[in-house]
């Protein structure tokens, strides 16, 4: 464990503890004060290894700057507390002032589970858990749809041949990959979310080109909206970009087919998450998350999909946000056996499909993204 997240850690335990003690005794107390100026101290030196702190409330877990939840008593508190008043996520950001952390310490303790009694400030973002208002609203300054064509032309060139080397089974330099999910990323800090994920929402024929770049975009703006930065943020986009490479290893025939899949098609179908994975260990430079995200993909929330999962399994959180992005690039983009679906049949499918494919909280949050998306986009054209 490395000295910043035993920091951040410790900040934690100190913050959850002043939100009990201000519940049962009031932020005037000399033992609440005492709790809650050691939670700033912590934060403040914390700050001196990351510029932000971000906790996300996933099923019940508190994941920290996009690490993976520690086995820790009162970390799971503090996400149970979270979830209680309704929270999704906080961040955290250099700057925060004492005053600041106090009011939120107070607002927590206050709250009995009125949300609308706590919110953002400055240095400190709360996102509520709701669909109709979670997530923070960030600011969207995007215009018109972005298509490929306004990608620059190397990162196009550089998509085009590493397409091409996958179509050939060749092994591919993993750097190659891991450049164009930079520029997504770098497109997303410069124009605003709503210009890189109307790009996703183009209508397309070319489903195997454009698919794995579509999905890597949904990926990253889910992953933006929980939270999750630097490595992590990359690895995810990253993951995306190599999903479905197991598909490499199946028959043209069936990939192809414009009709429903024999029992044995399928079953030969289903064999890609097992193959890509396996592909992709044989390939340096790729991340394990990638890995692992290749093989999950689709196992579905409940672990009713492939391949089989023994009972206890946890797909990972990247497999999760994969699953969704996949779905619904899939049901969005023309195929060969049937047309795109419309925003709205596959919204509604997205929520019937919540806490059973889908994790109900990873769910919420896309379709989130998509409502303030679509409603910015629109309000643009205006």
């Amino acid at each position: 464990m490395s000295t910043d997240t035993t920091i951040i850690q410790e900040s934690l335990r100190l913050l959850s503890a002043s939100i009990t003690n201000a519940s049962l005794y009031g932020m005037a107390h000399p033992q609440v004060k005492k709790l809650a100026e050691s939670a700033y101290n912590g934060i403040y030196n914390a700050f001196n290894e990351s510029p932000e702190i971000s906790l996300v409330v996933v099923e019940g877990e508190l994941v920290v700057n996009g690490e993976p939840p520690v086995d820790s008593l009162f970390l799971s508190r503090f996400a149970e507390t979270l979830t209680d008043c309704k929270i999704g996520h906080l961040k955290l950001i250099a700057g925060l002032a004492p005053e600041e952390l106090a009011v939120f310490i107070s607002g927590m303790a206050a709250m009995a589970g009125d949300v609308k009694k706590l919110t953002s400030t400055e240095h400190l973002r709360v996102g509520q858990a709701d669909l109709a208002t979670g997530g923070e609203q960030g600011d969207s300054n995007g215009s018109k749809n972005l298509t490929f064509e306004e990608l620059p032309a190397e990162e196009l060139s550089r998509f085009t041949e590493i397409y091409e080397l996958l179509g050939s089974k060749k092994k591919i330099k993993i750097s190659g990959l891991a450049e164009i999910v930079s520029a997504f990323i770098e497109t997303f800090r410069q124009e605003g979310e709503t210009r890189l994920v109307m790009a996703a929402l183009r209508s397309s024929d070319t489903y195997s080109f454009t698919h794995s770049a579509n999905v890597c975009i949904l990926n990253l703006i889910q992953a933006i909206e929980l939270g999750i930065e630097g490595k992590t943020l990359h690895e995810i986009g990253l993951a995306a970009m190599l999903h479905d490479i197991g598909k490499l290893f199946i028959p043209e025939e069936i990939l192809t087919t414009t009709g429903p899949l024999t029992d044995g098609q399928f079953e030969t179908m289903r064999q890609h998450p097992a193959l890509g994975a396996q592909h992709l260990l044989e390939i340096p430079g790729v991340p394990r998350l990638a890995i692992v995200t290749a093989y999950e993909h689709h196992m579905r929330h409940d672990l009713s999909g492939y391949p089989h999962a023994p009972e206890g399994w946890q797909p990972n959180l990247s497999s999760q946000i994969t699953m969704i992005s996949d779905f619904f690039d899939a049901m969005r983009t023309k195929r060969l056996h049937r047309n795109a679906l419309d925003l709205k049949t596959i919204v509604g499918m997205m929520r019937e499909k919540a806490g059973t494919e889908f994790h109900p909280l990873l769910t919420r949050n896309f379709l989130t993204i998509l409502k303030r998306v679509v409603t910015n986009y629109r309000t643009s054209l205006q």
